[in-house]
């Protein structure tokens, strides 16, 4: 187990690695043919890239994407770890093709080489100082090629799409591995920009040399074969987030949180709770605290509004979500059920990421990526 051990830990979270590979499983299902590759930027969403990659890659799954270059260098390491030990992938696999999304920081192109990385380059600056770099070693080297086809964040805009087009000699060097763009509101099935992102993306690669192409992340899978092209990248779906709001999730549960009760009390009506004051009583009422607060992830602006649950019972969290601790209402629980040492559920199989997110306001991305380090983690491995 990582980071504060169990029985000192003021929470446990769970992290069935299982029902990730299944996820991964599902969706390149879904995506017929396309090869499916896995985002573990962010720690894996958060839930650790070390214990996630190697799982992926025993499964089959051999493209993965992360953010900056420091991710793709543990991420390399961590699968050379597994190796060793014999958990994950095996020496005998072909190493898995690691993609940086941020690209090569300037000056940092050689450790890019160095650990086995590709960049993805998101303007013709950087495509020249790849291809610098590709003439000072005398061999081609490769490289994803961003285009921005109306996210208008990462990769190369119109004109130095144009620019590219027309002067392909900039290309010479380089070996063009994938081309890639991103979807803004795949999220949203209807939305025109949808379509006008693939149709452009469709256009982009007529310019290019022949290269296979990826454009969908976890929602556009869903958005029909027309968005899955050669390679789809998926990401929160990985980990259970719902791919298509407000429509039944198809993905598996991955995340459990479950948080020990440090003390109950009973209070009378009319009393407050918390900083603020902005709870009160309106009844005799106990209240149990329970030690995880903002510093843990959990969101400030699910006080009064969040919940737990201990079994079956759903309680309130009462008053503000506070640095180190969060109260709830227990006054309808059985005390022997709720009473110092016992767990309330935060995240499970009764509180999805998307419900808790939901409930503060912001989407599950940003629940998982919070998540903090002060828990103790527990990888269920079963099933693999």
């Amino acid at each position: 187990m990582a980071g504060t051990t169990q029985s000192r830990a003021g929470a446990v979270l769970g992290i069935d690695l299982a029902a990730i590979v299944a996820n991964w499983r599902l969706l390149r299902a879904r995506a017929g043919g396309a090869e499916c590759a896995a985002v573990v930027k962010a720690d894996a969403y958060g839930l650790g890239a070390a214990q996630v990659g190697p799982a992926l890659a025993a499964a089959g799954c051999r493209v993965f994407f992360v953010a900056t270059l420091d991710e793709g260098i543990a991420l390399r390491a961590g699968f050379a770890e597994a190796a060793r030990s014999g958990e994950g992938v095996a020496e005998e696999v072909p190493p898995a093709a690691i993609f940086v999304l941020n690209g090569a920081a300037p000056g940092y192109e050689t450790e890019l080489l160095q650990h086995g990385l590709i960049p993805v380059l998101n303007s013709l600056g950087a495509l020249e100082a790849w291809g610098m770099l590709s003439d000072m070693l005398g061999v081609r080297l490769p490289a994803a090629l961003h285009v921005d086809t109306g996210m208008s964040r990462l990769g190369l805009p119109p004109a130095e799409l144009a620019t590219l087009a027309a002067e392909p000699e900039r290309l010479d060097g380089v070996t063009l591995t994938l081309v890639i763009s991103h979807p803004a509101c795949a999220d949203d099935p209807s939305h025109e920009l949808n379509r006008r992102q693939r149709d452009a993306l469709v256009a982009a690669r007529s310019h290019l040399p022949t290269a296979p192409a990826s454009f969908a992340n976890s929602s556009a899978i869903f958005l029909g074969d027309d968005y899955v092209f050669d390679m789809v990248r998926p990401g929160a779906a990985l980990y259970g987030v719902a791919p298509v709001p407000g429509t039944p999730n198809p993905m598996n549960p991955v995340v459990r949180l479950d948080a020990r009760i440090l003390q109950v009390r009973e209070i009378d009506s009319g009393m407050t709770v918390g900083y603020g004051a902005s709870h009160r009583t309106d009844r005799r009422s106990r209240i149990a605290t329970v030690g995880v607060g903002y510093a843990d992830g959990l969101p400030r602006s699910l006080g009064n509004r969040g919940s737990g649950y201990i079994g079956d019972h759903r309680v309130p969290l009462v008053g503000r979500v506070s640095m180190d601790l969060i109260t709830f209402d227990v006054t309808d629980v059985a005390e022997d059920l709720a009473r110092p040492g016992a767990t309330i559920e935060l995240l499970g199989a009764r509180q999805s990421v998307d419900d808790v997110a939901a409930a503060a306001g912001t989407i599950g991305y940003e629940i998982l990526t919070s998540l903090g380090t002060r828990y103790a983690r527990r990888y269920d491995s079963a099933g693999l």
